[in-house]
Parts: C-alpha cells; sequence; structure tokens
C-alpha cells in the first residue's frame, strides 16, 4: 500500500514521519499546502525554499496543494477533493497525519478521507505532549517557533528555539507541543533528516493577532 504523510513543516508531522520509519513503515511522499498568493506553507508561514530544503533532506517527494488566499471551505473542500482523486490514481491507500489529541480535527480527516479508500493513520495520536516533547528534544530534533497566537503567548516567543528552555518558559495552560494552536514550529534537524537545514530569524510580522517570524535560509 502506498502512504503519503500531511506535512506542514513542523516538529509533530517530522516526528509522524520519523515513528512511521521506525515502525517499518514506507512513506512514499509528502503533501502541503501553500497559501498561493505568499507562496508559503498555510498557517505556518515558511517559505517554500525551507519547505523544499526539508523534503530535500527528508529524502521524500512532495506534494504541493495551492490555496487562495483568502481560501473559503468550499474553495478548500473543492480543491482537496481533486488532490484525493489525484492521490487515488497514483494508488495511496493510506494518509498520516501528526495530529495529537484534538477530536475534533480527527474527525474531519476521517469524515474527508470516508469512501475514497484511503484510509486515515494516526502514528503519534494520544501521547502525552510534555512526555513527547521531551521525547522529540532528546531524538535530536531541532525547530523554530514559525508562529505564534498572540491570544496564547507573547510575541517574542516567534523565532525562539523549540528546546528544553522554551519549555520551561511557557505560561501555564500553554501545550507543550503547541496542539491547541498556541504556536507552530519549522524543523531544522531530527533522525528524520539526512542532514541539518539552517536558518536565520528576520523580521517578526504581526498580523491579525498572530507574530510570524520570517525564516530565512541561511549559509
Amino acid at each position: 500500500m502506498s502512504l503519503w504523510l500531511s506535512w506542514s513543516s513542523g516538529k509533530d508531522c517530522a516526528w509522524t514521519l520519523h515513528r512511521l520509519r521506525q515502525d517499518g513503515a514506507e512513506v512514499a511522499a509528502l503533501f502541503t499546502t501553500l497559501n498561493a498568493q505568499a507562496d508559503r506553507v498555510a498557517m505556518h508561514g515558511v517559505r517554500r525554499e525551507l519547505l523544499e530544503q526539508q523534503v530535500r533532506a527528508a529524502g521524500l517527494p512532495l506534494h504541493i496543494i495551492d490555496l487562495p488566499w483568502p481560501c473559503t471551505n468550499a474553495d478548500y473542500e473543492r480543491i482537496m477533493g481533486r488532490f484525493l482523486a489525484k492521490a487515488q490514481t497514483a494508488g495511496v491507500r493510506e494518509m498520516a497525519f501528526g495530529d495529537l489529541f484534538l477530536e475534533d480535527i480527527r474527525a474531519y480527516r476521517e469524515k474527508n478521507l470516508y469512501g475514497t479508500g484511503i484510509a486515515p493513520v494516526f502514528p503519534v495520536w494520544g501521547m502525552p505532549t510534555c512526555e513527547l516533547a521531551r521525547d522529540m528534544l532528546a531524538a535530536g530534533l531541532s525547530a523554530r517557533l514559525a508562529t505564534v497566537d498572540m491570544a496564547k503567548l507573547d510575541a517574542s516567543f516567534a523565532g525562539r528555539c523549540y528546546d528544553a528552555d522554551l519549555l520551561a518558559d511557557l505560561p501555564s495552560g500553554v501545550d507543550a507541543c503547541g496542539e491547541n494552536g498556541e504556536f507552530h514550529t519549522f524543523v531544522t534537524d531530527g533522525p528524520m533528516f539526512a542532514h541539518p537545514i539552517k536558518v536565520e530569524t528576520g523580521a517578526v510580522v504581526v498580523r491579525d493577532g498572530f507574530a510570524y517570524a520570517d525564516l530565512l535560509p541561511a549559509d
């Protein structure tokens, strides 16, 4: 069976790739949604160039799903419907996701795949997030906070390294993995990559209640 993995550029999907490979699963490809207007990863705001560096380090092909901006639910469902049809034709029988505990997100993914012949897979589902965060860091995963929801976390966290110091600084009530949307990350290294990705933090842009760290390729 062919398995594709949903790839946001963040730590949870990267760890999912690592876990799948540890379990002997063969991941055939990654797929990512991009804001077509900004040419950046949807939600995370990561540049396409950095995304492409990640997939080269992972050694996998990438399927990009371009979304308009703004993107209505009708737009999203139409575009994703075409993508799923393409995946079916390519022989995909499983799609993996790095979701941790949000039941509504899982149910939405299951609903979208129902009747397609493609089974949703959730390899890291239900793992305690404090323990998961420690496991990822102990295994050598490195990441930067790319996006911060300012209603839940101060903008000064944008661009910071995801490490033990950051975990210690998170306010009470903020999930260690940001699963409630407190923050999104960009992975720069880890056991899922053949080599690290060098980045530097540019300007931090505040827009619509979010702080976006403009991560830039570094020499």
